[in-house]
């Protein structure tokens, strides 16, 4: 289901007062949420003997929800340089990041191996002989290639364009363990926004099985084992969610099964993103205007560069209408934004309650993704976020952009080249 009904008896009593205060339009989150969110991952893998979640910080870089994850007691998994001085800035170091690169610059080696480093992560074999210098403890990103089961978003791995090949693999840590490196750990990412629990527990056993196969052949003895993010929320309404606690208790005991045959076993750690924080977020956006042409339009003071996923993707968020005057009466409209694109839209011929100016639309599910992959077309300038505190505060924690923002990186010193 979209965001959880504790959630909506936290908000929706108050909203009025939010927008009062805030004005729309604005991302929230819901710090409760987040932290049972956070507990039930941690007690779902607590039989593992050691397990570490690692946020993905390019689901929602805010320094404010990392310091819940960080107070939670989970890492942060890191793919530029900005997403790492931001969770340097938040007193993280070495081994609490994990840096998982493509197309990794010097620049970005260089980055990574400040304040004493962290776990790095290489996504190509050609990167061995492009890391500066080699740190002690090396991951390589594992890309297997054809599948028996394919994820619906990422689909089938030897089109992605991440990760070593299973060819590559073994020939990877040799290369990896000659130029220095002798703490070894692997990753893979196969997966999002899945909901088949079962996916998941086959991603836990084909690297067990991999790193018993390098082991063998290398000597190499796994510290740990990332299985990726992926971990999926049902957007619409009726459809199931993820079977987290079943999930839980069959990788425990392939790692259990795995210390019989082998005599020790690696953590495990993982880097859900979306898990973690999509429920937990909504867009409020407020009616501004109707247009009856050949559809029915509803326009809102937010735009997709605000939420661009269902632009970008098609996809669904669950949306409620929190009418000034409460309608018996339904209708099927496009709830659109402001932007000169016919996509800029956040439901297309969806029926819903008839609104009228000033109604309040919650859009669900935008804890995720959302005000991450916000741009700036149009000049559009994107909203404020505010957090729900457990304490029953609503407080901002970043502010809406300004056109001073936008007009920024033109103020630079005047360079030139004559040719």
């Amino acid at each position: 289901m979209p965001i959880s009904e504790s959630f909506k008896n936290r908000l929706f009593p108050v909203l009025d007062k939010i927008t009062s205060h805030f004005q729309t339009p604005f991302h929230i989150y819901d710090e409760a949420g987040i932290r049972e969110t956070g507990n039930r991952l941690q007690n779902a893998f607590s039989g593992i003997g050691s397990f570490k979640e690692y946020y993905a910080v390019k689901a929602l870089p805010n320094p404010e929800i990392l310091k819940i994850m960080q107070s939670i007691g989970f890492g942060f998994d890191c793919s530029s340089i900005t997403e790492l001085q931001l969770c340097r800035s938040l007193g993280a170091r070495n081994e609490e990041i994990i840096f998982t690169s493509n197309n990794t610059s010097h620049e970005d080696f260089m980055e990574a191996a400040k304040d004493g480093g962290c776990i790095l992560n290489l996504d190509d074999i050609n990167l061995i002989d492009k890391v500066p210098e080699m740190p002690e403890l090396i991951c390589f990103r594992y890309n297997p290639g054809a599948r028996r089961t394919g994820n619906d978003i990422i689909g089938n791995p030897v089109e992605a364009k991440y990760g070593v090949s299973h060819e590559q693999i073994i020939e990877a840590y040799r290369r990896a363990k000659k130029r220095g490196a002798n703490r070894f750990g692997i990753h893979t990412m196969v997966a999002s926004n899945e909901l088949n629990y079962t996916y998941m527990v086959q991603t836990a056993q084909m690297l067990l099985d991999l790193i018993t196969e390098i082991n063998a052949q290398l000597e190499i003895e796994f510290e740990f084992i990332n299985i990726g993010g992926g971990l999926g929320i049902p957007y619409q309404p009726d459809i199931h969610g993820l079977n987290l606690e079943q999930m839980g208790r069959e990788v425990t005991e392939l790692f259990h099964n795995f210390k019989k045959l082998n005599g020790y076993v690696p953590a495990l750690f993982m880097e859900s993103g979306r898990f973690m924080t999509g429920p937990h977020g909504a867009l409020i956006t407020t009616v501004i205007n109707r247009k009856e042409i050949y559809r029915t339009y509803i326009g809102v003071d937010a735009s997709m560069s605000a939420l661009m996923r269902p632009a970008l993707y098609g996809a669904y968020h669950h949306i409620d209408v929190l009418q000034k005057r409460p309608s018996d009466t339904t209708e099927t409209v496009d709830i659109t934004g402001s932007l000169c694109e016919n996509n800029d839209k956040f439901a297309i011929q969806r029926n819903l309650p008839f609104m009228k100016e000033d109604d309040i639309l919650v859009i669900h599910d935008t804890g995720a993704h959302g005000h991450s992959m916000g741009f700036n077309y149009n000049g559009n300038l994107r909203p404020k976020e505010l957090l729900l505190t457990e304490d029953n505060r609503a407080e901002m924690i970043r502010r809406e952009e300004r056109p001073e923002d936008y007009f920024a990186t033109l103020q630079y010193e005047q360079n030139s080249l004559s040719l």
